[in-house]
């Protein structure tokens, strides 16, 4: 994602989620700017989500509690997370990001 940033002359700036993950509201912003469920924005693939069994436990849970668990740890969020002023887009998709962003 950085490569083809830089390769297409989108400036960004860059923040390591794993020491700098977003608050509570700011979850909840790239929620609904993303137009995705809560649930696209952890990372499923991840150690943390698969050692606290968060593919059994989020269906059972309240929208709060599952954002209280995904702002609790950034290695639970889906990297990487492009915000911009009227977009977050959640993970790498080329055409996505080309189709948004070109």
């Amino acid at each position: 994602a950085l490569k083809w940033l830089s390769d297409n002359n989108i400036e960004f700036t860059s923040i390591d989620l794993k020491s700098q993950w977003p608050s509570k509201q700011e979850m909840r912003e790239y929620i609904e700017k993303s137009a995705l469920p809560l649930k696209k924005h952890f990372n499923t693939s991840g150690v943390q989500y698969k050692a606290l069994e968060l593919s059994k436990k989020l269906p059972l849970m309240s929208e709060e509690g599952a954002l209280d668990i995904l702002t609790s740890d950034g290695m639970l969020v889906k990297r990487p997370l492009l915000i911009a002023d009227d977009l977050v887009l959640v993970g790498f998709k080329e055409e996505e990001w080309e189709k948004q962003l070109l």
